[in-house]
């Protein structure tokens, strides 16, 4: 068989081995026909054939993504980015100067303001937002996603008023009057958004494309998609999805993981209706908790900042675990968000629980985030064979003195233990959580292997760092295992699907600190080149 393409480097990391080695990789179609030695690759040399050679750059398995939420990605490439503000004064003349480039009809969304960053380390208000913007609604989420700061007008809109009942898991915060300070914690944020988020279909579309796009150009040919609580589940279409699909444009593998939340059903009609290569659902996805910074993680002993609070379960016990077994009955893989170390024990009891009820079978149910673990429940992921799904750039997202001061010194040592878990025997599973954290790949691999915090100097807990190897491949095969597909997806080897990525370094080579200057060249989907940055290219 003639190859349509040919990727040849002197440093191609397959994932089969720790470190990468010379090879030729041959694709016809969509399939990898062949990875052998550079000197052995003119067989498969037709008169087609076109040979890319990349010298010593490095070539590997495309990204697989196992957490982002993409359409709220793309809405946020195309939206406000607060991230680099250090003060609520700065932030807010960056939400004047957006506001004025957009049409006035619009309303003004940002992502990524984090007052822990801030001169004065507390949260906005809407007055300072109704200064510079009185006749617009303005929504801002917070880094984490977890909480929006909004202005007044936001509020009017969407009939909040101090009178106005807290919606379940969510808090409309107020200040010591007794007024609305424009903080919408959890599910309130949802009470904005669901008018905040009424685009037209070809808006969604062109957030879509902008997502696509993303990808590509970072290597990320395979995504999981979740299900990102009622503030960002008006975004998702998955019948837009489809439409890609059919048009042929979806150039990434979305595998996709609805709410679960009680109606079965439901979910086997979407199981069965979205089961193709390229689009699929893979599994079913909730909340047990929300997130350190805003005391709404959920935690075994209360917060050392706010003793009276323990943070809150988005869901009653009961609940979660009808629900679960229920599911894993039907052969749902379920992905749990649970970031406090009561949620996380939360989420393995109810896995054990399942197996207890409907025995034990291969679910590969997934814990995601896990950023304070108590020490007794790292067994148990091994144990109960739930994959740890983690993004280790959030070690960086939080400022780590506000980080620190919520759980502890005590606790401390127990946060992103990546490398304790592995060592367990946990399976990895890494991801990026976009757009709550950029989408490339590189900055969850340069975290992983560096440990460096918020400061950009210092090393949180260096023993928890892991080798480029094993990066990677939490990134490539520990993903398309979490999604059943490390038989097509993952690796390369001779029979699988044609997703690669080439990076214009060898990661196994150079400083750490370098790897996050890396850019991908060449990225290859379904065996298309869907990206490319100037390719060294031979026509034979």
């Amino acid at each position: 068989m003639k190859a349509d393409i040919i990727l040849t480097s002197k440093a191609v990391f397959t994932g089969l081995e720790e470190v990468p080695k010379p090879a030729a990789i041959a694709i016809s179609e969509n399939r990898i026909i062949a990875v052998t030695s550079i000197e052995e690759m003119d067989s498969y040399i037709g008169e087609r054939t076109l040979i890319y050679n990349y010298e010593n750059q490095l070539i590997i398995p495309g990204f697989h993504d196992f957490h982002v939420h993409a359409m709220m990605g793309g809405l946020s490439l195309e939206s406000l980015n607060l991230f680099e503000a250090r003060s609520e004064r700065e932030a807010v003349e960056m939400v004047k100067r957006y506001a004025a480039s957009k049409g006035p009809e619009e309303w003004i969304i940002g992502f990524m303001w984090d007052s822990s960053y801030w001169d004065e380390k507390k949260f906005p208000n809407r007055h300072s937002l109704d200064q510079a913007i009185p006749d617009r609604p303005v929504v801002l989420f917070h880094a984490e996603g977890h909480y929006t700061w909004v202005n007044s007008k936001a509020l009017e809109i969407a009939s909040i008023y101090k009178h106005t009942p807290n919606p379940p898991n969510g808090i409309i915060e107020k200040d010591a009057n007794g007024e609305l300070s424009g903080i919408l914690i959890e599910e309130a944020s949802s009470l904005i958004t669901m008018y905040a988020y009424d685009f037209s279909q070809e808006k969604k579309k062109q957030f879509f494309k902008n997502f696509l796009h993303e990808a590509a150009r970072l290597g990320v040919t395979s995504v999981n998609n979740l299900f990102g609580t009622e503030t960002l589940s008006k975004l998702d279409d998955f019948e837009l999805f489809r439409e890609f699909e059919s048009a042929d444009e979806l150039t990434v593998r979305m595998h996709l993981f609805p709410a679960l939340n009680g109606n079965i059903e439901e979910a086997i009609e979407l199981r069965e209706k979205y089961q193709s290569s390229k689009l699929r659902v893979a599994g079913l996805k909730q909340f047990i908790d929300g997130v350190i910074t805003s005391r709404t993680a959920f935690l075994l002993d209360p917060y050392s900042d706010k003793t009276d609070t323990f943070g809150m379960p988005a869901h009653s016990f009961e609940e979660v675990f009808k629900w679960v077994e229920e599911a894993d009955r039907h052969g749902f893989s379920i992905r749990f968000h649970a970031i406090g170390d009561a949620a996380i024990r939360f989420a393995l009891d109810a896995y054990e629980n399942a197996q207890q009820k409907n025995g034990i079978r291969d679910s590969r149910h997934s814990i995601e985030h896990i950023e304070v673990i108590h020490p007794k429940d790292i067994s148990r992921f091994a144990e109960l064979n739930v994959i740890a799904s983690m993004q280790p750039d959030h070690i960086a997202l939080s400022e780590r003195d506000t980080y620190t001061e919520r759980i502890g010194k005590q606790r401390e040592k127990y946060v992103f233990m990546i490398n304790t878990l592995k060592n367990a025997g946990a399976k990895l599973a890494f991801g990026s959580d976009f757009p709550i954290d950029s989408l490339n790949p590189l900055r969850q691999i340069y975290r992983a292997v560096t440990r460096i915090d918020s400061s950009d100097k210092d090393v949180w807990n260096p023993d928890e760092r892991i080798t480029v190897s094993d990066a990677i491949k939490a990134y490539t095969s520990g993903s398309a295992y979490g999604t059943f597909r490390e038989h097509e997806l993952g690796t390369i080897e001779e029979g699988k699907l044609a997703d690669l990525a080439v990076l214009d370094r060898n990661l196994f080579e150079i400083p750490a600190v370098e790897i996050l200057k890396a850019k991908v060249q060449l990225t290859l989907s379904d065996g298309k080149i869907v990206y490319s940055d100037q390719p060294v290219i031979v026509k034979k």
